[in-house]
C-alpha cells in the first residue's frame, strides 16, 4: 500500500473536520460578518455596474495596461481622485452554496493530501505524537493560514480581515495536525 493510501482516513477525516470548523466559524461564532461593508449609495453603484454590461470577471480601477502608463500624468491624476480597489463580478443572480461548499471542500482535501505527503516523508520510524503535531501544524498552516496575505499586500484587503483569515488557517492547520498526530501514533 502507498504512503498516501495508508493516510486516506486522517486525510479524509481533517477535510472533514476543517470543513466543519470552517461552518462553526461562519455560521455560529459569525466573527467574518463585519468583513465586507455596504457602500455608499449602493444601488447606484450598481445601476451604474449594470449598464456597463461588464461580464463576471476581475477588475481593478483605475486600470493601466503597464508601468508606463501608470506614469502618465492622466493616470496619476485618477489615482490621487479616487477609488482605487479591485473588484470581483460574478453573474448576476441569487448566490448558491453548493458549489462553493464543494469547492471548498475539494480544497480542504487537497491541503490534506499535500500535508499526509510531508507528514509521510518527514516522520522519523520511532514517531511520536508531538513530532507529527508539529510538521502537520507548520505544513497546514503553510496552506491556510497564509493564503490571504497577498490580497492584503496586492489587492488592498484590509488587514484587519486578513488577520481573521489567517487565525482561521491556524486553527484548520491546528484540527489537521491533531487528526494527523493521533491517527499516525495511535
Amino acid at each position: 500500500m502507498s504512503i498516501l493510501g495508508a493516510l486516506w482516513l486522517p486525510i479524509l477525516l481533517s477535510a472533514v473536520f476543517v470543513f466543519i470548523l470552517s461552518a462553526i466559524i461562519h455560521m455560529v461564532l459569525k466573527y467574518h460578518n463585519s468583513d465586507y461593508k455596504k457602500l455608499p449609495n449602493e444601488d447606484a453603484v450598481r445601476a451604474a455596474f449594470r449598464g456597463t454590461n461588464a461580464e463576471p470577471a476581475q477588475y481593478i480601477i483605475p486600470h493601466c495596461a503597464d508601468m508606463k502608463e501608470m506614469q502618465s500624468p492622466a493616470m496619476q491624476q485618477k489615482f490621487a481622485e479616487g477609488p482605487v480597489g479591485v473588484l470581483n463580478l460574478r453573474r448576476p443572480g441569487p448566490p448558491t452554496m453548493g458549489p462553493s461548499l464543494t469547492q471548498w471542500f475539494l480544497f480542504t482535501l487537497m491541503v490534506s493530501i499535500f500535508v499526509a505527503f510531508v507528514a509521510a516523508h518527514s516522520a522519523p520510524a520511532d514517531v511520536v505524537y508531538l513530532d507529527v503535531f508539529r510538521v502537520v501544524a507548520v505544513t497546514a498552516f503553510l496552506a491556510y493560514g497564509t493564503a490571504a496575505l497577498p490580497a492584503a499586500i496586492w489587492m488592498g484587503k484590509p488587514w484587519v480581515v486578513a488577520a481573521k483569515e489567517v487565525f482561521d488557517g491556524l486553527l484548520y492547520a491546528l484540527v489537521t495536525a491533531g487528526t494527523f498526530a493521533w491517527w499516525i501514533t495511535k
